[in-house]
């Protein structure tokens, strides 16, 4: 299993950034995917789930009506859609695999 993060970076409050995690080694298009987060001195904090087929997602209430996951099963990757980003987003963002797998993460720091 192999996933890989990139979109991250530094905004000012208010911007808007869009996360990829490009996945292989297993059968992508069959796994639930998640978004979860990790703050500076804090744990994990899940964000976000999308089934296998893309049809239902689910998100935490601290990003809910700003954040969207996506996932394009032919191209074998999952994305996350950030807006209207606040200074308490700021964390490294990892995509993870239903089964507990996780990425290396990317930085996002929300700052003027």
């Amino acid at each position: 299993v192999q996933l890989v993060e990139s979109g991250g970076g530094l905004v000012q409050p208010g911007g808007s950034l869009r996360l990829s995690c490009a996945a292989s080694g297993f059968t992508f298009s069959s796994y639930l995917m998640k978004w979860v987060r990790q703050a500076p001195g804090k744990g994990l904090e899940w964000i976000s789930n999308i089934d296998s087929g893309g049809g239902r997602t689910t998100y935490a209430t601290s990003v809910k009506g700003r954040f969207t996951i996506s996932r394009d099963n032919a191209k074998n990757t999952l994305y996350l859609q950030m807006n209207s980003l606040k200074p308490e987003d700021t964390a490294v963002y990892f995509c993870a695999k239903s089964t507990g797998e996780r990425g290396q993460g990317t930085q996002v720091t929300v700052s003027s």
